[in-house]
């Protein structure tokens, strides 16, 4: 069977940031304050063109209330939050109070603050409290992957039918690939990227986009 994608070199990924709506000044300073972040905490912020796809989907299914699970500074939520009506709320759940206060400038400054509620704990303690009527249109999970399993089965347990819950970083710049790679987090990656395949409860797609993306809608 013939090849259905082309490589992704840094041309085509050029072109393709180049080509679609992924920048606005807000985005741009984000971007721009957590490249100056130590070490390899720059990579924690979700790429410019899955952002705009989360926006893009929140829009799509009418999501009045949304969940994240790991916000660091905020890129992406920031961008939920704008794509949510005005009455909509996003629900965050972070464990570091000095990301998240970038976070919160950030919201301030575009003006959505008010439609955001931040946790800070283990988010697994804050899902797990959630009262049973709590429901989600949407939820984008991108924190420790040694929890995903965990963190996805309580977000589909408070998604309504036809809700949608996203996964990010499934294909873990392939390390999952390698078998001798038993670190922790390389085995939640595996176990979710299992369990969702495997899961009747939802329909699912995993794109090779970014770090990887799944797309689970509950049936």
């Amino acid at each position: 069977m013939p090849e259905k994608s082309i490589p992704q070199t840094e041309e085509v990924y050029r072109y393709v940031l180049e080509h679609g709506h992924n920048r606005d000044p807000i985005r741009q300073q984000i971007e721009q304050e957590n490249a100056k972040l130590a070490g390899w905490l720059p990579c924690m912020q979700t790429a410019a063109e899955e952002a705009t796809l989360l926006g893009l989907l929140v829009r799509t299914i009418g999501a009045k209330s949304a969940l994240e699970v790991g916000t660091f500074t905020g890129y992406s939520s920031l961008i939920v939050a704008r794509a949510l009506p005005p009455d909509g709320h996003l629900l965050c759940c972070d464990v570091n109070e000095q990301w998240t206060s970038i976070a919160k400038r950030y919201w301030e400054q575009a003006g959505v603050a008010d439609k955001i509620t931040l946790k800070l704990g283990p988010a697994l303690a804050t899902l797990k409290a959630l009262p049973a009527s709590t429901v989600f249109d949407f939820s984008f999970i991108d924190a420790n992957k040694d929890d995903y399993c965990a963190y996805y089965e309580e977000a589909l347990k408070h998604t309504r039918p036809n809700g949608l819950i996203l996964i990010d970083n499934v294909l873990w710049s392939g390390r999952i690939f390698d078998r001798a790679d038993q670190d922790r987090e390389t085995i939640g990656v595996r176990e979710i990227n299992e369990l969702v395949a495997r899961d009747t409860r939802v329909e699912a797609v995993m794109l090779p986009f970014a770090d990887g993306l799944t797309i689970a809608r509950k049936k």
